[in-house]
C-alpha cells in the first residue's frame, strides 16, 4: 500500500520516540515517500520539522 500523510506522521513519531529511547543523536535518509509513493516533498518536510520539533536529533535529507 501507499503511504499516506497520517501514516507518515505516525512512522516519523515512532522513529522519533526510538531515537530518544537509544541515544540517537542523527538520522540521514532520502525524501521518503517522494518518489514512488507520490507524496510532495513539501509536505513531507512540514511533518518532518514538526514532529522533530523540540529535539536535538539532527536529520540530513539527501537527494540521489
Amino acid at each position: 500500500h501507499k503511504p499516506t500523510y497520517e501514516n507518515m506522521r505516525k512512522s516519523l513519531e515512532a522513529m522519533k520516540d526510538h531515537c530518544l529511547h537509544n541515544g540517537v543523536t542523527d538520522i540521514s535518509m532520502p525524501r521518503i515517500g517522494c518518489g514512488l509513493d507520490r507524496l510532495e516533498w513539501d509536505k513531507v518536510s512540514s511533518i518532518l520539522e514538526e514532529v522533530f520539533e523540540g529535539t536535538d536529533i539532527k536529520i540530513t535529507v539527501y537527494t540521489l
